[in-house]
């Protein structure tokens, strides 16, 4: 069923939320979100997989790009949307189809803008990063994201959050010696031995870093403890998966090595990492975003897919109507008033 635009943002949200669209089944909602940006005779559209691009070519001096994913986590028994007052509920409500709405009622309302816009609806962000549809553009098609700004429709509760945290994931590995429960003497416990590490980790002290005004918390974590054989015998190996939220002034080499050196002594296998994104707000398009909009930054708590762009040198922001707090849950919902309040703060910003 194709998306009909001329919705206000509020009741094309609900009608996002109510088109199922888990990470890896996006097909159906990109097929709606194609169909209609098709009709639209001031945008290029083009399919890539399950990504929708929609380009403006007008010799504007500068190019905005807004970028937001189609996909949700599973849904928890909140569908079908449902309005309540000033509150939508349903899922991906805040996580973040509030924030394709804007982009799609943009994208409709706005056929002059002041700049040449990039419109990228992108599928699985929520799962493992090799798979993220933005991710598969910057290594394949980086041409297609290049512009002087940014912005990810993230949720933001409709403040502007700069940058974003690293993140990473080791192993960490302890052996023990296995041997019956009842002759436990004969034994090494590893679960037990597992003790020094989370006491390293109970001691440990995160940083707190200021860039650019923004303040970013560390965070090491451990996330699971993986042991044992049966209900009779003494586990001879256990693993703990650490979990890394690093401030965007450490690269993930360096990040790497911080955790190896927490863990001097023990086994550490990494298992993923990504990049953080440093605010960048001292880039001339950033600092007229932010004076735009009127919001002073706050520093992005979780990785997004400013990240990418980061990488690709281009600065970018995180600004959206749904809650960050609210994503993943059973209650997932957004506040109407900030979907309607992000739209109009883009739409001037956009307009010049």
């Amino acid at each position: 069923m194709a998306l009909d635009l001329d919705l206000d943002a509020v009741a094309l949200t609900a009608a996002l939320v109510d088109t199922p669209s888990v990470s890896g089944d996006e097909a159906a909602l990109a097929d709606d979100v194609e169909i209609a940006l098709r009709r639209l005779d001031h945008l290029d559209v083009e399919r890539d997989g399950n990504i929708v691009l929609a380009r403006a070519h007008r010799g504007r001096p500068r190019r905005v790009v807004l970028a937001g994913h189609l996909d949700t986590v599973p849904i928890a028994d909140n569908l079908p949307s449902r309005l309540d007052g000033e509150v939508l509920w349903g899922c991906g409500a805040s996580d973040m189809k509030s924030g394709v709405a804007v982009m799609l009622r943009l994208a409709a309302t706005l056929p002059d803008p002041a700049s040449d816009l990039t419109f990228v609806f992108y599928d699985c962000e929520e799962i493992e990063a090799a798979r993220n549809g933005l991710g598969r553009l910057a290594r394949e098609r980086p041409e297609v994201l290049q512009g002087d700004l940014a912005v990810l429709l993230e949720g933001t509760n409709g403040g502007i959050e700069a940058g974003c945290q690293g993140t990473l994931r080791v192993d960490i590995s302890v052996d023990g010696v296995r041997a019956h429960s009842a002759r436990s003497w004969l034994g090494v416990n590893a679960i037990h031995r597992t003790a020094g590490v989370l006491r390293r980790l109970e001691e440990y002290e995160p940083r707190i870093v200021d860039i650019d005004g923004c303040v970013y918390r560390e965070g090491l974590n451990a996330v699971r403890i993986s042991g044992g054989v049966a209900g009779n015998v003494l586990p001879d190996s256990c693993v703990v998966s650490v979990n890394f939220r690093f401030a965007p002034d450490r690269s993930v080499d360096s990040a790497v090595a911080h955790v190896r050196s927490v863990f001097d002594g023990y086994s550490v296998e990494l298992v993923d990492a990504a990049p953080g994104a440093l605010p960048g707000l001292t880039a001339p398009a950033a600092a007229e975003f932010v004076a735009a909009i009127g919001s002073t930054p706050v520093a992005k708590y979780g990785w997004t897919d400013v990240a990418r762009f980061a990488e690709l040198g281009i600065p970018a922001v995180n600004f959206g109507p749904g809650d960050p707090n609210l994503a993943h849950r059973r209650d997932e919902r957004v506040v109407v008033q900030l979907i309607r309040s992000c739209e109009q703060a883009l739409f001037t910003y956009l307009s010049g």
